[in-house]
C-alpha cells in the first residue's frame, strides 16, 4: 500500500471496470418537491450565466472547495467545538459559501448537458466529491451550537455524523441493487436550513439553544433530533420498498442475498471498528479531539463510498473490504494498550487517510480522462466537419 501511494500512474479501475463504464447510462428519480418545484427552476436560471466554456467538473470542484473553505474557516475558529470563539461576520461567510457551493453542485449536470459533455466521469466525480461533502456539512452545523451545557456532546454526535453516512451510502447500494439512484428528499432540506442556520446565528447567540421545548428538552437537543427525522429515519424504509419493487418487477439486477448485501460489508466493519474507538478510547478521542476524529472518519467513509459507486457505475461486483480499515484497526489497538500514542495516532491516521483518498481520487479520474479521450476541467473543440 504504501508504495501505491507514491505512484501517481497507479490503475485503481481494471479492464472490466473500464469495459463497464462503456455501457453505462445514468438514470435517477428526483420526487422531492423542494427540488422539483423549488431548487431546479433555480438552477434552470442561473445555469444560463454560466459561459459555455466552463467544464461541468469544474464547476463540482470548485462547489466542492467553497464547501471545504466553510468547513476549514470553522475549524480555524472553532477547532473544539466550543462555538465560543467565532467572529460574527463568520456566520455570513459560512453560509455564503455553502449554499453556492449547493448551487454549483446542482447546475453541473445542466451545463453538461448544455455543452453536450455528459459522461461517466462527471457522475463518478460529483457523486464522489459528494460522499467527502457528507462529512463536511453536519460537522459545519455542529460548530453553530457546539458542545455546551443545552447541546450536543461530542460523542453523540459522531452517530449524528454515521446518521449521515448511512443514509448517503444506503441511496447509493439502493442504486448498486436497483440501477436507479432515488434521490433523498432530506438532502435539500438539510442544505437550505443549515444555510438558514447559520445566518439566523448572525443574528442571535448561544443562549438561543437553551431555550426549552419541553420540560426536558432543549433546542440545541431538538436540532439532533431533527437529523434523525429527516435523514435515516426517512430514506431505510423508502429504500427498502424500492428494491423490492425492482425485484417484483424485475427492473433491477435482481441480485441473490447474498450478492446484495455485499456492498454492506465493509462500511459495516468500519462502522465498527470506529464506533468501537470511540466508546472504549482511554482518552475519550471523540471528546478530546472530536473534529479530527469526525474527518478521519468522513476520509474513509467517502473512500469506501466511491468504490462503491464505481462498481455500481461499472457493473462489476463490488467488494466486501478496503484497505484504509486496516491502518485504522491498528490505531484503535495501538490507542489502547498505548494510551499516550492515541492522539498521535489520530492525527496521523488523519493525514494518511487524506492522501490515500486523494490519490484514489486522482489516479481514477486520470485513468478516466485516459480512457475517454477527455479532459476533466476543460472542454475541448469538437472538430469542424469538412
Amino acid at each position: 500500500m504504501c508504495t501505491t501511494l507514491f505512484d501517481m500512474n497507479y490503475k485503481y479501475l481494471t479492464p472490466e471496470m473500464l469495459k463497464g463504464f462503456d455501457n453505462y447510462k445514468y438514470s435517477a428519480i428526483d420526487s422531492s418537491p423542494i427540488s422539483r418545484y423549488l431548487m431546479h427552476p433555480f438552477w434552470n436560471n442561473v445555469v444560463l450565466l454560466c459561459p459555455r466554456w466552463m467544464a461541468p467538473n469544474l464547476l463540482t470542484f470548485l462547489g466542492f472547495m467553497l464547501t471545504l473553505s466553510a468547513a476549514l474557516l470553522l475549524s480555524f475558529y472553532d477547532w473544539h467545538f466550543y462555538a465560543d470563539s467565532i467572529p460574527p461576520w463568520v456566520f455570513l461567510v459560512v453560509p455564503v459559501l455553502i449554499f453556492v457551493g449547493y448551487t454549483l453542485d446542482g447546475i453541473d449536470g445542466k451545463q453538461a448537458r448544455n455543452t453536450g459533455t455528459s459522461s461517466p466521469l462527471g457522475e463518478l466525480f460529483d457523486h464522489g466529491l459528494d460522499s467527502w461533502t457528507a462529512a463536511l456539512i453536519p460537522v459545519c452545523l455542529y460548530s453553530v451550537f457546539g458542545r455546551g451545557e443545552f447541546s450536543v456532546p461530542p460523542y453523540r454526535f459522531y452517530f449524528v455524523v454515521w446518521n449521515v453516512f448511512l443514509t448517503f451510502y444506503i441511496t447509493h447500494w439502493e442504486k448498486y441493487i436497483t440501477g436507479t439512484l432515488f434521490l433523498p428528499w432530506g438532502y435539500d432540506l438539510s442544505m437550505l436550513s443549515t444555510t438558514a442556520v447559520f445566518v439566523f446565528m448572525y443574528f442571535t447567540d448561544q443562549s438561543l439553544w437553551a431555550y426549552k421545548v419541553t420540560e426536558n428538552l432543549h433546542l440545541g437537543h431538538m436540532v439532533e433530533t431533527i437529523f434523525y427525522l429527516t435523514s435515516i429515519i426517512p430514506t431505510l424504509p423508502v429504500c427498502v420498498l424500492n428494491i423490492r419493487k425492482s425485484y417484483i418487477e424485475k427492473t433491477g439486477k435482481n441480485l441473490a442475498l447474498k450478492e446484495a448485501i455485499r456492498p454492506l460489508a465493509p462500511l459495516a466493519t468500519f462502522a465498527f471498528v470506529t464506533i468501537l474507538w470511540a466508546t472504549i478510547s482511554p482518552n475519550n478521542i471523540v471528546t478530546a479531539q472530536p473534529r479530527a476524529f469526525y474527518f478521519l472518519t468522513g476520509n474513509v467513509f467517502s473512500n469506501i463510498t466511491c468504490r462503491l459507486v464505481v462498481s455500481q457505475m461499472s457493473g462489476t461486483r463490488c467488494r466486501t473490504t478496503n484497505a484504509l480499515i486496516l491502518p485504522v484497526l491498528a490505531g484503535l489497538i495501538l490507542s489502547y494498550y498505548l494510551p499516550f500514542l492515541e492522539v498521535p495516532s489520530v492525527y496521523l491516521l488523519l493525514a494518511l487517510t487524506t492522501w490515500a483518498h486523494l490519490h484514489y481520487g486522482i489516479c481514477v479520474v486520470d485513468q478516466m480522462c485516459d480512457h475517454l479521450r477527455i479532459r476533466c476541467f476543460k472542454i475541448d473543440p469538437k472538430p469542424k466537419l469538412k
